[in-house]
């Protein structure tokens, strides 16, 4: 046998040439597709969670998926060589809050120190004129260098002559200036509101600190128009892409504004993530006369389940939990709604045959809540309903995790808040109530269906991954760490899972023959990177349908 340094006879080069033709472009004409991925690692999120190298698109459709020796078989106008980076089915996150800005909003998510909240007060106070309302959102005290929360005295210092309300992150708390709460009526003589609380000092002076009822004061604020929010709704909207979420749930919008979403999605549709949008219950007659229902709609916009607050946040913290909260003899945060009127609530969307996707956060409410599902289960008895609770932070008792098993209630989870609200836990929770926030893994050992998504704690699906198969929180504690999901499991979460909670599994969420193609390419292999660098993943190219809408080498975002 001749050795590897033989020279071949002259004859033989036609005959490999040819060999090297058939092996290549095979002994057939070749599927035409309209785009070709090779030489990449492309996870499905399918079952078994296959990696394949190579994926064909036809008509917004994948065709096919397969190893580096299935590119033969295609051709296509747009072929990518990803040079062996990461693809994954694009994010397909649980829970949204999508909203347009006034010209009187401030963005306050990037806020570092009171200071610089002060200046910013300063600044459109000068530019809207004395008198005018201020508004804004997204301060969160963890993250400013005084490491507390701005109270009412620091608003009437940068903006005295302005009324100003600006909601915490997570929106379950808001402070108020001086003058907000005169034009409000409140005092220190007012009571608490059903399921808020009006915060006060030793003295019974107010802090000017609102939590969970912070419409008492944003009523007075004049509404924007629909024209002048539009325009940062849609960009707030195309944003999404560059995370690399191509589908999303609305957790929450009016009859009145479900409208509005279908007049943007008729619009400029083609070109925005996917989204359903979850309804606030208006009561039984006004629903019915809406003529809307979970599943109307198509894959571009569609209708989700009901939404409503059954208690509070832990950015208040309003949580209504079993135990009274680490340090308070008596105070278990709030419910929303008295049992009578959830009870309602539920058997009348029940009935009527709607999806119900609740917010439900501390561990009494949780209980209180999947028991009432379960009574209008047994009532009005229904196969496929798919009831699901968002958030889910304080982990209820055994019992409500077995009725939640037998009877299909899901969960919508939201992983990053153990980064986010660290602080907020360890200040008002202990024992497993603290080891366990927002459990993963406990869940799932229990049969039940968990997707996952943001919220708005930050949104950032990367986070959320992170959090995910770390359990770490912002101050580099480690929460129950048996709580952990490997990458895979935290990615399906995020993708094929957020489908099935809209019931769209068979159209989307993974990347097999026959459905969508919606994907997004990484920078980096989040698979194999360490941990702590995960947060740091970015989005390069976001497909929708198989077409580009993200490209981060061309944005400006």
């Amino acid at each position: 046998m001749p050795d590897r340094n033989t020279i071949l006879h002259p004859y033989s080069k036609p005959l490999i040439l040819t060999l090297l033709f058939f092996l290549t472009f095979g002994c057939g004409p070749r599927t035409e597709v309209d785009l070709l991925l090779t030489n990449g690692k492309i996870f499905s999120a399918g079952h078994g969670s296959p990696i394949h190298a190579t994926l064909a698109v036809k008509d917004g459709l994948v065709v096919a998926a397969g190893g580096r020796s299935m590119a033969r078989h295609y051709r296509a106008p747009t072929r990518i060589n990803l040079s062996g980076k990461t693809v994954i089915p694009g994010f397909n996150d649980t829970h949204q809050h999508v909203r347009g800005r006034s010209h009187r909003h401030l963005e306050l998510e990037d806020l570092t120190s009171l200071k610089d909240l002060h200046n910013r007060i300063q600044s459109k106070a000068e530019e809207l004129g004395p008198g005018e309302w201020i508004t804004g959102y997204g301060w969160a005290e963890d993250d400013l260098t005084e490491k507390r929360r701005p109270l009412r005295w620091d608003l009437d210092e940068a903006a005295p002559e302005n009324p100003v309300i600006l909601s915490r992150a997570g929106g379950h708390s808001a402070v108020a200036s001086s003058l907000a709460l005169k034009l409000a009526e409140i005092d220190r003589n007012t009571p608490n509101p059903e399921g808020g609380v009006i915060e006060r000092d030793d003295s019974g002076e107010l802090n000017g600190i609102i939590r969970e009822r912070a419409g008492m004061v944003y009523r007075l604020v004049p509404d924007a128009t629909w024209e002048e929010l539009k325009p940062s709704f849609i960009q707030n909207l195309e944003f999404f892409l560059s995370l690399g979420i191509t589908s999303f749930i609305q957790a929450g919008a009016t009859i009145r504004e479900w409208g509005q979403w279908q007049e943007i999605y008729n619009e400029y549709g083609e070109k925005l993530p996917r989204a359903t949008v979850q309804i606030r219950w208006a009561g039984r007659k006004e629903m019915e006369a809406s003529g809307l229902m979970t599943g109307q709609g198509d894959h571009r916009l569609r209708v989700g389940a009901i939404k409503i607050l059954a208690d509070g946040g832990f950015t208040g913290p309003a949580a209504y939990t079993i135990a009274p909260y680490k340090g308070r003899e008596t105070y278990r945060g709030k419910m929303n709604y008295s049992e009578e009127e959830l009870n309602t609530i539920i058997f009348d969307a029940h009935e009527t045959g709607w999806q119900l996707g609740f917010h439900a956060i501390g561990d009494a409410a949780i209980k209180l809540t999947v028991e009432m599902f379960v009574a209008a289960l047994e009532k009005w008895p229904r196969g496929d309903h798919r009831h699901y609770l968002n958030h889910f932070t304080v982990s209820p008792p055994a019992d409500t995790y077995r009725l939640m098993a037998m009877y299909g209630i899901h969960i919508a989870q939201q992983p990053n808040f153990t980064w986010t609200l660290d602080s907020r836990y360890m200040e008002n929770l202990d024992g497993d109530r603290l080891e366990l926030n927002n459990p993963l893994r406990t869940p799932m050992d229990y049969s039940i269906f968990v997707a996952l998504g943001s919220d708005i704690l930050p949104t950032d699906p990367f986070q959320g991954l992170h959090s995910s198969v770390t359990r770490m929180g912002k101050t580099g504690r480690i929460f129950g760490p048996g709580e952990r999901l490997s990458m895979e499991e935290a990615v399906i979460g995020y993708t094929r899972n957020g489908a099935f909670l809209t019931f769209e599994e068979n159209m989307k969420g993974t990347l097999e023959a026959g459905m969508l193609a919606d994907f997004v390419i990484l920078s980096q292999d989040i698979f194999t990177v360490p941990a702590g660098a995960i947060r740091k993943t970015a989005v390069e190219q976001t497909y929708i349908g198989g077409k580009l809408v993200y490209d981060a080498s061309k944005s400006e975002l």
